[in-house]
């Protein structure tokens, strides 16, 4: 042993050298190296590798160092000898709250969102716009922009063809451009010789609906065609001040622009449409802004202006500065409105600075929301919403901020009410997003906030902002705008809207604008509901035409609109439906494809409003369109086929045999395939569908056709088939099912359950347990098999199998008891016993339910295990802190202590009392509220002292959930023990100097009062020293409780004869009526309407006369509440206490009965 104790102390030594050595920075051989340089330290790894390591271990948690951040902020204190991510990237990555080092989900608004959605943010916040309806019903004017030529433009954007050169000079392609300044001086040089607008790198792009006043731009090349915007700038023209700059030869200059002035825009000489930065008439100081072409194209210059330098390094563009302004001497007044018009842009697109973020938003929030609200028309509308539209445009918002900064804007909103109307289509371009919004709530606040808007701004302001969106080129603007309309007419009434809607949806300028307008229709029916009723006629006749359009978009719109209208006004309005259903019939003939699926709708919702006999005929005549539209591939047409078949055969008049002969034999062939099970949306339609038939039909035809799928291979499409067996029979029973159906099913129930291996295992169980319930004692052969299965399953190694086989023992229990299986049951309830030892506690949850439902059924005294043996299993499992366990847990403790106590010796009860207090602190209601109710049995099985002394005990804890439950706990052992057994023990606890303990007595007599009801009559004079004593005490706390103790103790004893004790309480809760703290103030009231009951009004009237017309105000305002709810809960009573006036000359103040009968 020495010679080996040598050896390892050389080899430590030489060891020890080697990495001194190491550390000096001596080079060493690959070979040399033969330990773990990570773990042992030396050339490969940090010196300091573990300088962020604790070097001793805390005795206690108090003993732990508070700062323990000194590492985080030296982030080379422990680098570690492996690749790990960048560092710089590290603390941008965004973490959890507690921060256990895993990235959480983003919050912010863009990562949820589609590219539709996202659309909000290419959207500028106050566009110029074309109104196309400023008109009237006038021809247009020429000069005005073309819809036309918009359309043709945007349709260049998205998609240009690639031209072939036909022409001897070759022509130059975008892409041959360099990016160098010495190839662009080129390109200018050769840009007289191009003929093609795609030559230019940066041509003149389209108008867009949102762009600016637009002038001769930049550098564009003349186009073949004459039009108005070619012309050349004149000098008197100061217009051109407003040109969007895009100019050709000039590199764009950085502008300090948001996202939110961004036009989206694609260039002309792209051939897949990239979105691109476009500049905006926002962007730019006039400045900044060409007036005149550059160079080579011969534009004159405009008599003001002196060339100067400019912001983007374009060559003498000849826009002059203020400061040049300036200097001229006098201005001209266009002039002058250009200098305050720049100014004005230099402040809306300057970034706000910290100071003036932290001044409108700092960091006690609620206090600067008020402080905005209140001196909201103190800023005025400018300043507010110039600030915040800005931000809610950003597209790093998160959800957070949006919703605070939309509840800014509601409260100023409500501040300013008609100051904002300049502001309104701002606000609506911010706002309308939310209004498609995934999240249910951003739609409520953006359905909020503008009909706040069109209450404050009136509704011709809120028409003449949004109406030229209703034809925007854009079809996320439509769509937004559609929504924001239907809002305003919810707001404001229909009725003021129809004309607008009339002239909107016969507008022959374009189809977008009918498009939008019977959108809007199609959203008022959404949103209203059965409310629009009053106004369907005229909604419809408005609409109507739609239906014979030549567009056929607008075709679809109005057919979908009509679906929705009746759908909302179901099961009403059919006649005002009359005029469409021609145009709807003759549609379905001629129609194909996505109008044919719109029609099909529309038909499928009106068919429900007819009578039995009409419904009949026209289902007949729909459904030769829909049986052959069941081979449809599309899965838009098979979910609306499906809807509409469903409506038709619910409606009353179709006949079962019609359905049986005509519908089901292709219905099944088409629809009953695996592919549908496998789109969540049309397997959800289908089941629908199909147990509507069964409605119809029968459950035997059904069931009869899909039994033998409950054994196919897919699994998806067995679950389909079992939900909706388990619907079918649900429904209608399983009286219709004969002995060899009945066969069939169970074995393919069985076959479906055993199969199964997704986690959506409840199908299968709802399924399963429909049936046997349905069937009942037609179960018992099968029984064994069943059983059989299942005590197979609970051996099985997959915790998700052992728990289905449980569930479904606790769904199966009440049939095997009608089936007199109670042998099987008891031995079944051994097995779980056996199991008790589960260790998943989703399987043990579910263990436990199967054995309560045994309980329920079998009975505590043919129980197997025998309940003395089975409780003390089930103490240590209340430990567990696994919701589904506590529940199932207490659930069965508390039924074996209702209805078994006694076969369970008293200090096992006491011992489980013990456990339950641990109980009372869980989240889930339910789990309290069964453990209270399980203290009422222990106590009545055991007597009360010994669960009383424990439960006093805990009115002594800090957590206030834990006394509350213990309080209502006390009250239920009182009410199952009778209250003179509780009483003594609750009120000498009283004596203890302790608040928490005070007042957990006190809400346990509240509770204990308003249980026992009547019976409080023996115990009132017991206790009015105790609420006393409360009622007098300094603490607020005490007197809300004995208040509420009061209010409880009257309502119970009213008319028993207890008025003496009440008039003395009432004497020591009179006082209180003053008091501020809500709470207090809420207990008091309460307790003088239980006087009133108890007592009668005209006692509470007299203590109320007195401070009626008292000099201060204060005074009066309580008295008179008191008096109002005393009106309102027994007016007809308060005729006999008020005062007898003498008739005088005047008046007849008397009021015989007669007269008042008469």
């Amino acid at each position: 042993m020495d010679g080996i104790d040598a050896e390892l102390a050389r080899a430590q030594e030489e060891r020890k050298k080697m990495e001194e050595a190491l550390a000096a920075g001596a080079p060493m051989a690959v070979s040399s190296v033969t330990f773990d340089t990570d773990l042992y330290g030396g050339g490969g790894s940090d010196p300091n590798r573990f300088a962020g390591y604790d070097t001793s271990i805390p005795a206690s948690e108090d003993d732990a160092p508070e700062d323990e951040s000194e590492a985080a902020v030296n982030p080379a204190a422990r680098r570690l000898a492996s690749y790990t991510g960048h560092a710089v990237a590290a603390p941008d990555i965004p973490r959890a709250a507690e921060d256990d080092g895993l990235p959480k989900k983003s919050q912010r608004i863009i990562d949820r969102e589609d590219d539709y959605r996202r659309r909000r943010l290419a959207r500028i916040i106050s566009p110029e716009r074309h109104d196309p309806f400023a008109a009237g019903e006038a021809t247009p004017d020429p000069s005005l922009r073309r819809k036309k030529e918009e359309e043709e433009k945007a349709k260049e954007k998205k998609a240009v063809p690639e031209q072939q050169p036909v022409a001897a000079p070759k022509r130059r392609n975008r892409w041959d451009q360099s990016q160098d300044g010495d190839a662009s001086a080129a390109v200018g040089s050769k840009k007289a010789k191009t003929s093609s607008d795609w030559d230019a790198p940066d041509a003149t792009p389209g108008i867009g609906r949102w762009d600016a006043t637009p002038g001769r731009v930049g550098d564009a090349t003349p186009s073949v065609r004459r039009n108005r915007w070619d012309e050349t700038p004149t000098p008197g023209r100061m217009a051109d001040a407003d040109a969007t700059p895009a100019a050709g030869g000039i590199t764009p200059g950085a502008t300090p622009s948001g996202a939110w002035d961004a036009t989206p825009k694609l260039p002309g000489g792209l051939v897949t449409p990239t979105p691109k930065k476009q500049r905006s008439r926002w962007d730019e100081t006039p400045a900044s802004m060409g007036s005149a072409t550059p160079g080579g194209t011969g534009a004159a210059t405009p008599a003001g202006y002196t060339p100067g330098p400019t912001p983007f390094g374009g060559d003498n563009l000849a826009t002059p500065t203020p400061g040049q302004i300036a200097s001229r001497g006098p201005m001209t007044p266009e002039q002058y409105q250009l200098l305050r018009w720049e100014r004005d842009i230099e402040e809306r697109n300057r970034p706000l600075t910290d100071e003036e973020l932290d001044t409108m938003f700092p960091q006690e929030g609620l206090y600067a929301l008020r402080q905005l609200t209140d001196k909201a028309r103190e800023f005025g509308a400018g300043p507010l919403f110039n600030k915040i539209l800005p931000l809610l445009m950003q597209p790093t918002i998160e959800d957070q901020e949006r919703h605070l900064l939309v509840k800014v804007i509601d409260r100023v909103l409500y501040k300013l009410d008609e100051l904002v109307r300049p502001f309104v289509h701002k606000i609506l371009v911010v706002i309308e997003p939310l209004l498609i919004d995934e999240d249910y709530y951003a739609r409520v606040e953006g359905r909020e906030i503008i009909s706040n808007l069109s209450k404050a701004a009136g509704l011709a302001t809120m028409i003449a902002a949004m109406r030229p969106d209703i034809d925007n080129i854009d079809e996320y603007v439509r769509n937004t705008t559609a929504r924001a309309f239907s809002v305003v007419a919810s707001a404001l009434g229909t009725p003021a809207l129809l004309p607008f809607l009339k002239a909107v949806c016969q507008s022959k300028k374009s189809w977008q604008a009918r498009h939008t307008g019977i959108k809007i229709v199609q959203q008022i029916a959404i949103l209203m509901g059965c409310a629009v009723l009053p106004h369907l006629k005229s909604l419809v006749e408005i609409i109507e035409h739609g239906l014979s359009d030549e567009n056929q978009k607008v075709r679809t719109i109005t057919a979908l609109s009509l679906a929705t209208l009746a759908e909302a006004a179901a099961p009403y309005g059919i006649e005002s439906f009359d005029t469409v259903l021609k145009p709807l019939w003759k549609g379905i003939r001629s129609h194909r494809g996505k109008v044919l699926a719109a029609f099909l709708k529309a038909i499928g919702f009106i068919i429900p409003l007819m009578d039995a006999l009409y419904a009949s005929y026209y289902t007949k005549e729909v459904m030769q369109i829909l049986i052959r539209e069941f081979q449809s591939p599309d899965e838009e047409m098979k979910k609306i086929v499906l809807k509409v078949v469903k409506q038709c055969v619910s409606t009353e008049g179709v006949e079962a045999d019609y359905i049986r002969n005509d519908i089901l034999p292709e219905f099944f062939r088409h629809f009953w395939v695996r592919r549908m099970a496998l789109d969540r949306r049309n397997y959800k339609q289908l089941v629908e569908t199909t147990v509507e038939m069964a409605n119809k039909v029968g459950v035997a035809d059904i069931v009869g056709r899909i039994v033998e799928d409950l054994k196919d291979e897919s699994e998806p499409y067995r679950r389909m088939v079992m939900e909706t067996i388990e619907k079918v029979v649900a429904n209608l029973g399983a009286s219709d099912i004969d002995a060899r159906l009945e066969e069939l099913l169970i074995d393919g129930i069985l076959y479906a359950f055993q199969e199964q291996t997704s986690d959506d295992a409840n199908v299968m169980l709802n399924g399963f347990g429909a049936v046997v319930n349905a069937l009942g004692q037609r179960v018992k052969p099968y029984l064994p098999q069943i059983c059989g299965t299942i005590k197979w399953r609970l051996n099985n190694k997959s915790a998700k199998v052992r728990q289905q086989a449980a569930d479904l023992i606790s769904r199966i229990a009440i049939v095997m008891k009608q089936c007199q299986e109670e042998q099987l049951m008891g031995h079944l309830g051994v097995v779980l016993y056996e199991y008790l030892g589960e260790e998943y506690p989703e399987v043990l949850g579910s263990i436990l339910g199967a054995l309560k439902a045994i309980v329920n059924v079998i009975g505590m005294t043919k129980m197997t295990p025998p309940i003395k043996d089975l409780l003390p299993r089930l103490t240590p499992i209340l430990k567990n802190r696994h919701e589904k366990v506590q529940e199932n847990c207490i659930d069965l403790v508390g039924r074996i202590a209702d209805r078994g106590a006694e076969f369970v010796p008293a200090r096992e009860w006491m011992r489980i009392c013990f456990e339950l207090l641990e109980m009372l602190k869980a989240h889930k209601k339910g789990i309290r509220r069964a453990t209270v109710n399980t203290f009422g049995y222990i106590a009545k099985a055991i007597g009360p002292q010994d669960v009383l002394a424990t439960l006093l005990n805990n009115l002594k804890v800090q957590e206030r959930q834990n006394r509350v439950c213990t309080t209502v706990a006390i009250a239920i052992v009182a009410e199952t023990c009778s209250p003179f057994t509780v009483l003594p023990a609750l009120m000498n606890e009283y004596r203890v100097p302790e608040l928490n303990v005070q007042n957990g007595v006190l809400k346990s007599l509240s509770f204990l009062f308003e249980y026992i009801g009547e019976m409080g009559k023996d115990y009132i004079y017991a206790v009015t020293p105790l609420l006393e004593d409360a009622l007098m005490d300094r603490d607020l706390v005490h007197r809300q409780t004995a208040a509420s103790a009061v209010k409880h103790m009257a309502l119970g004893v009213a008319g028993l004869g207890c008025e003496d004790a009440l008039v003395h309480l009432l004497n020591y809760v009179w006082p209180n009526i003053f008091e501020t703290s809500p709470h207090v103030i809420n207990a008091v009231m309460e307790a003088i309407e239980g006087m009133r009951v108890a007592l009668g009004p005209a006692v509470i009237l007299n203590y109320c006369l007195q401070g009626l017309f008292h000099p201060a105000r204060k005074v009066r305002e309580v008295y008179w509440k008191i008096y109002n709810s005393l009106y309102i809960g027994a007016q007809d009573a308060l005729v006999a206490a008020y005062p007898a006036l003498d008739d005088d000359g005047d008046n007849i103040y008397s009021r015989p009965e007669l007269a008042m009968f008469v």
